[in-house]
């Protein structure tokens, strides 16, 4: 059994597909999935489950996950401790719901990215759920989740509030509703609303809001920035933190802007977390510092 054949079945559980992971890998296909029978073979054991669509982890592989990452974090330590440069160089995959891309995500990285100008960030778009399970699987070394103040945190993840903000009203200046100093619920229905997709934090906000009314016509969407896009483009109102729309590009140039929602102090969390380990990277390790430094210094707006 080699290293390398642990970290190829990693990165193909992350990417779902023996071509995408021998291409990130710079293997051959054929190359890597005879290295990973072999390893099969040795083990007795179907790590991978093979259909024409792609390759995923199979229920036995699923299980023995958890070992491997523990045997990789292992040699993280090793490599860490001889003062080997890989912990230094490796990429850092970051999933976010991307509702604090403006405040906290982009000048994060990009003071991560002048201190470890050889290291990657991906930074991967995703709903809780599945940035959750990224974590468990190794796909992400940190996840960036929203949470409604009261919402019980999910076991198993090492969790840092970094923001709190409230739920605003994204609207166009030239919308009726910015003329308002904070909308209500029957003012907000009397306007086409841009909705999150169910998965979202804001999309069970907004349904609790309403108490299931119907706004006058409704989309749906992926994520802040579309909503806030959207908005710009005159289709509708949105609800979001207004961490999420203060300072942003659209807001500053006057394409977008924000109003209270009467009687709502709800707060809206964005917290860190991670799988906890014996052995954090220190790329990884940075960037989790930058969050918190950066969150500390930012200062949200007062609705009181």
């Amino acid at each position: 059994m080699r290293i390398e054949q642990l970290e190829y079945i990693t990165a193909v559980t992350r990417l779902g597909s023996l071509r995408r992971a021998a291409e990130e890998l710079h293997l051959s296909q054929p190359a890597l999935s005879e290295t990973v029978r072999n390893l099969e073979r040795e083990l007795g054991v179907d790590l991978l489950e093979r259909k024409r669509s792609g390759a995923k982890i199979s229920d036995e592989g699923r299980e023995l996950l958890p070992h491997i990452m523990s045997v990789l974090d292992a040699v993280d330590r090793l490599r860490g401790a001889a003062g080997d440069q890989h912990r230094v160089s490796r990429m850092v995959r970051l999933g976010t719901v991307n509702t604090a891309t403006v405040p906290l995500v982009v000048p994060t990285v990009r003071e991560f990215r002048a201190s470890h100008p050889v290291t990657q960030v991906e930074l991967v778009g995703a709903q809780e759920a599945d940035i959750h399970r990224g974590l468990l699987e190794g796909a992400f070394d940190l996840g960036l989740v929203n949470y409604l103040r009261g919402d019980d945190m999910p076991p198993g993840f090492e969790t840092t509030e970094l923001l709190c903000g409230r739920p605003v009203v994204c609207v166009r200046p030239d919308s009726p509703l910015a003329a308002l100093e904070a909308v209500d619920t029957d003012s907000l229905l009397s306007e086409p609303l841009v909705v999150m997709r169910s998965g979202y934090v804001m999309h069970r906000f907004v349904h609790r809001l309403l108490r299931g009314r119907t706004p006058s016509f409704s989309y749906s969407t992926d994520g802040a920035e579309m909503g806030k896009l959207m908005v710009a483009e005159g289709l509708g109102a949105t609800v979001l933190p207004d961490f999420s729309v203060v300072g942003d590009p659209l807001e500053r140039r006057g394409a977008i802007t924000v109003r209270p929602l009467a009687g709502v102090a709800t707060d809206v969390l964005l917290v860190l977390q991670r799988r906890p380990s014996g052995s954090v990277p220190r790329a990884v390790r940075d960037l989790h510092e930058l969050f918190v430094r950066n969150a500390r210094a930012y200062r949200a707006p007062s609705w009181d």
